[in-house]
């Protein structure tokens, strides 16, 4: 029997990469899509067969589903748009396009917890955009993914602890977050495409455990040999002022500035109680150990290079 045919939007993303990696250990054919051919290479190698354009252009898009089993689609971040929730929605409107045109009958779509709500919840609403125009595609069935904060974020943290000696954001440290690893999103993801599912449907996914940035800050200064790493929060306004300093577009930060006050609030929260079925196995500490550390280190290496 052939193998199915899966196009992933984002595969060279950390989701993405990890998704196309697991689906082709699987042995199923896999469609790449991304900007970049040299970054979609090393895809390549591995058996994947690279597409690269635009997600904007739904041409493109409609030529790199059709055939296929099922799609993955995701927006990527543009930390730089002077209109993130525009940007969002032109690569959504091109999107369902394509998976209008192209007949396809499976996507898992990648969002966010707090995907159903319209305000309040900063790029999220964008996401949230997205649910409701896949939710208006006849006779397609549609998983909407959503996940809780990312664990990757907290790599914006191994500029703050080199410059700081201590770790600090916008949010409070005493609430408490589903913390996720990208990894476990790719890996739920795989199991949702080559899985069967029908109509209009969401999955949240929660992470090991729910954690404060206090609880992810220890777990960091033990992977990084300082067990007494401190997590300051930062004022609104500073922190507006530090993503402006890293090169975000003013409409950006205006858009994360408005997450963190949801999360700090309680807007920006899962819908369900967590469960078995929601609950995902990577522990802050595998992952601090395991990525943050790495970065850290690496990042220390670059520093100590450019003042030799």
């Amino acid at each position: 029997m052939e193998s199915k045919i899966f196009a992933l939007t984002g595969a060279t993303g950390n989701i993405g990469s990890v998704l196309t990696e697991t689906l082709l250990s699987r042995g199923y054919q896999i469609r790449a899509i991304g900007r970049s051919r040299e970054r979609l290479q090393p895809l390549v190698d591995k058996g994947a067969e690279a597409l690269v354009g635009s997600l904007e252009d739904a041409e493109f898009l409609t030529r790199a589903f059709t055939g296929a089993n099922a799609v993955f689609a995701m927006i990527p971040p543009n930390l730089t748009a002077s209109d993130f929730r525009a940007y969002q929605n032109q690569i959504g409107e091109a999107l369902a396009t394509a998976i209008k045109n192209a007949g396809v009958k499976q996507v898992v779509n990648l969002s966010s917890i707090a995907g159903h709500l319209d305000e309040g919840t900063g790029p999220i609403k964008g996401l949230h955009d997205n649910e409701e125009r896949f939710n208006a595609l006849e006779d397609v069935n549609v998983v909407h993914l959503r996940p809780g904060f990312f664990m990757e974020n907290l790599l914006f943290g191994v500029e703050v602890i080199k410059n700081m000696g201590a770790n600090g954001s916008a949010l409070d440290p005493q609430v408490a977050l589903p913390m996720i690893a990208t990894r476990d999103i790719a890996l739920v993801a795989a199991d949702l495409l080559t899985g069967s599912f029908s109509g209009k449907s969401v999955r949240e996914i929660l992470g090991q455990r729910d954690l404060t940035m206090t609880e992810a800050t220890t777990a960091i200064g033990n992977a990084i040999g300082k067990p007494d790493l401190k997590y300051i929060q930062f004022p609104y306004e500073d922190a507006r002022q530090a993503m402006l300093g890293m090169g975000m577009s003013q409409n950006m930060v205006d858009e994360m500035i408005e997450m963190y006050r949801g999360m700090n609030s309680g807007i920006v929260r899962p819908s369900e109680a967590r469960s078995p079925e929601n609950t995902t196995p990577t522990t802050i500490g595998e992952f601090a150990r395991s990525t943050f550390a790495g970065a850290y280190g690496a990042n220390k290496a670059q520093s100590a290079a450019r003042t030799a």
